[in-house]
């Protein structure tokens, strides 16, 4: 007689799987940074150029002990929302830049709202459902770049996760004042950093340096400190300083930050990574003279920047050095806008910002997972979110700008 054991069956193993190896999978769903979801005999894949519910064949590109990486070789049941991409470059061998040009413009925007519900049920713990609202045209909006040359002096643009550099003739997200196509058919040196910026008033600057080294771009032409007006505030920003790429950025980003915000005269409000002072420069009026605003940013360029910008101004106070440094020096803010890069603000700014017993806390973020984890942080203080909107400042990729309200919660 058999034993009931002898027949039970091993749960399968995980297939090591190889670079190089080739198989046809159906696509899950999106995750954070672009990629989707895809499993193959246990294994893992984060894949780049689909859609989730596709039927794809797919190539191993690398490998790890938790996930593996691959892309699309063969599409085989395509996804209704799956289009031909308007460049020409957006593909598995070519830039690395745009990887959704190959999704419609609506699935592109629910997809990322998709990322922000999985970020915050997975890091923060909770249902959060954010519409990521349309600000302009797909395509002509961006208004900086930075690109390399090739050995040959040929200028594009790295493939993804690669340091090979694709040499690109036509960018179709630059605003067309840039004019990408007079800059590629230059003859420029080899292994050149090239940073281009577009100001407000139409100055082109050109900066570059070798990329083979850390050392800091310089301009080569242009103006090196570009023009730029917002709401009728004109504001100086360096070459080396950080400035929004989106055209409509500044304007859109502006508006919701004040009409959360909801500045009262006499506010005393702390605008943290302030860079040049773009939100500093729409809050004069709301504060009005008896207010007062401190920018604190870390970049010795930007911060000179804001101090010219607001040289005439009494009631503004620029603050060069690192954030969670200087914000033990302050005492009191009625509110709180914060800006930082693609890592977010983390815990020891969080808990200094929090004793400083505001009435709101306006968080601009770039990246979804950041917030949602410093939203944890927040609401461990007794911070919670009160409103949340999401914007395609960056169409045609997977990053989104959001935008969120923290109050202190009246159970804490």
């Amino acid at each position: 007689m058999t034993s009931t054991g002898a027949n039970q069956q091993k749960p399968a193993e995980r297939v090591a799987l190889a670079v190089g190896d080739r198989f046809v999978t159906t696509i899950e769903k999106v995750a954070h940074g672009g990629h989707f979801i895809a499993r193959h005999l246990g294994a893992v894949i984060f894949v780049r150029h689909a859609i989730p519910g596709e039927e794809v064949e797919i190539e191993i590109t690398g490998t790890g002990s938790s996930f593996n990486r691959a892309d699309v070789v063969n599409i085989i049941k395509p996804s209704p929302d799956r289009v031909s991409a308007p460049c020409q470059f957006a593909h598995r061998a070519g830039c690395g830049g745009c990887d959704f040009q190959h999704i419609s413009l609506d699935r592109q925007r629910q997809l990322k709202s998709e990322v922000i519900t999985e970020q915050f049920a997975r890091i923060a713990k909770r249902d959060l459902e954010v519409t990521v609202e349309e600000v302009g045209a797909p395509l002509g909006y961006r208004t900086r770049f930075n690109a390399v040359t090739t050995r040959n002096g040929d200028l594009g643009f790295k493939q993804a996760r690669s340091h090979k550099v694709v040499p690109v003739s036509d960018c179709r997200i630059l605003q067309p004042e840039i004019k990408y196509q007079e800059l590629a058919s230059r003859k420029w040196k080899g292994d050149l950093r090239v940073e281009v910026t577009l100001s407000s008033a139409g100055e082109r600057t050109i900066a570059t340096g070798y990329s083979r080294d850390e050392t800091p771009v310089r301009t080569s032409e242009g103006p090196d400190i570009g023009q730029y007006s917002i709401n009728g505030f004109n504001l100086e920003v360096s070459q080396r300083s950080f400035w929004q790429s989106h055209k409509l950025a500044p304007a859109v980003l502006t508006q919701v930050v004040g009409e959360f915000a909801e500045l009262q005269v006499g506010d005393r409000v702390l605008d943290l990574y302030g860079g040049v002072g773009l939100f500093t420069s729409q809050f004069l009026e709301g504060i009005g003279d008896g207010g007062q605003i401190d920018l604190v940013e870390g970049s010795k360029s930007a911060t000179s920047d804001a101090i010219r910008n607001f040289a005439e101004i009494k009631n503004v106070k620029v603050h060069t050095g690192d954030v969670a440094k200087l914000l033990p020096r302050f005492s009191q803010a009625d509110v709180i806008v914060l800006d930082p890069p693609r890592e977010g603000a983390g815990k020891e700014v969080v808990v200094a910002m929090v004793a400083l017993k505001p009435r709101a806390i306006v968080y601009v973020a770039c990246d979804p997972a950041a917030l949602a984890r410093d939203t944890t942080y927040l609401s461990e203080a007794g911070f919670e979110i009160a409103k949340i909107r999401a914007f395609d400042l960056f169409p045609m990729t997977h990053h989104i700008e959001t935008v969120a309200l923290f109050r202190r919660d009246k159970v804490s």
